[in-house]
């Protein structure tokens, strides 16, 4: 499981233009100069053609310097679901950056598919969504809505336009301010529908959306363990650098087995979502639950081997420690994804126990 040149090339091209541009002006020049937005967009609909391994690596950097950039939401989230459900007419907006959507899916904290409690009614109209919509990524100013909501015929996808009457979007102030998150209400939207049915469409979004998350935590904490790898040689206590000491020595080796075991899961489900494996639920689910935990503790050692700095507001370890925190519960915590792996080999295993995150 190793990147080829071009994605080093990739990876390369992405890191140098982050390093240019800062914060969200990145994201005009990540989707012209480099085609991000469409990266996993047939070529046919305005698209590089690439795929998941293309876009572990976009997020690997991406995570690397915490960019508050649509491209979870709009470029797999929004993208994935319009591609799972074959409807292509809203693609060549998303993939040239025009425009950025969101998935408005989880309810009540939940992303499992029965706590979807959002109505869509057809009448002679067309259809109309009713519901709460909770944690939308980028939802307070993307251009493009696709909604989860229940018929009378179980789940379905639908297109909402923002500016259509009965959509009400809440900016959310979150604990990362470097992931905007919004609550979207619906009364009676106007909305399309797209594709059929939603639950199996929605079952493969979140498998690639875990593992493109599981990509960005890898970046994120291998860019914690880097930091605090110069600070502890630069940092002097009794005479040496505290990087000298037995005990900050193991505790970071811990945190770089940590690192690389997040890299091999991450790097394994992006391959078998590349190569179309019947496996790629319970590789996402390995790689959501790792990366998470990996992530979380490798940023908690950031905070303590930085004392009293790594919890200033000047210094980014905070800002890392809530990205790890925000991102592990983000579809789902890393205990439902092992309930998921658990599932997948022994079956339910009690009450709730097919409630997949």
């Amino acid at each position: 499981m190793r990147l080829g040149e071009e994605h080093q090339e990739l990876r390369t091209a992405v890191r140098s233009l982050l390093a240019r541009h800062e914060g969200a002006a990145a994201w005009g020049p990540l989707t012209r100069q480099i085609g991000a937005a469409g990266l996993a967009v047939p070529e046919e609909h305005g698209g590089a053609g690439c795929g998941p391994v293309e876009v572990h690596v976009v997020m690997e950097e991406l995570g690397r310097v915490l960019a508050p950039l649509p491209y979870l939401g709009s470029a797999v989230l929004a993208t994935q679901a319009l591609l799972a459900a074959g409807d292509t007419e809203l693609l060549p907006v998303l993939a040239d950056g025009r425009a950025t959507g969101t998935l408005a899916w989880a309810e009540n904290g939940s992303w499992c598919p029965e706590d979807v409690h959002a109505r869509a009614v057809h009448g002679p109209g067309g259809w109309r969504i009713t519901g709460v919509k909770e944690h939308v990524l980028d939802g307070a100013g993307a251009g493009v809505l696709l909604v989860v909501a229940r018929t009378d015929a179980g789940l379905a996808l639908f297109h909402v336009p923002p500016e259509s009457g009965g959509v009400t979007r809440t900016a959310l102030t979150t604990m990362d301010l470097t992931r905007p998150q919004a609550t979207l209400s619906f009364d009676g939207a106007e909305a399309r529908a797209v594709g059929g049915d939603a639950g199996q469409a929605l079952a493969r979004v979140r498998d690639l959306a875990c593992t493109a998350l599981a990509a960005e935590q890898v970046g994120a904490a291998e860019r914690c363990l880097e930091i605090t790898v110069a600070h502890v040689k630069d940092r002097v206590q009794f005479g040496r650098p505290i990087g000298s000491f037995q005990a900050v020595k193991h505790r970071l080796a811990d945190a770089f087995v940590r690192v690389e075991s997040a890299r091999s899961a991450a790097l394994g489900a992006s391959w078998a979502a590349a190569d179309g494996s019947p496996d790629l639920p319970r590789y996402a689910a390995v790689a959501k639950s790792v990366c998470s935990e990996a992530f979380s503790a490798v940023a908690g050692e950031m905070i303590q081997l930085h004392g009293g700095i790594g919890i200033t507001w000047e210094h980014d370890a905070h800002r890392y420690f809530k990205r790890a925190h925000g991102s592990a519960q983000l579809l789902g915590s890393p205990a439902r994804h092992r309930g998921r792996m658990a599932e997948s080999v022994i079956g339910p295993c009690g009450p709730g126990a097919g409630r997949s995150a």
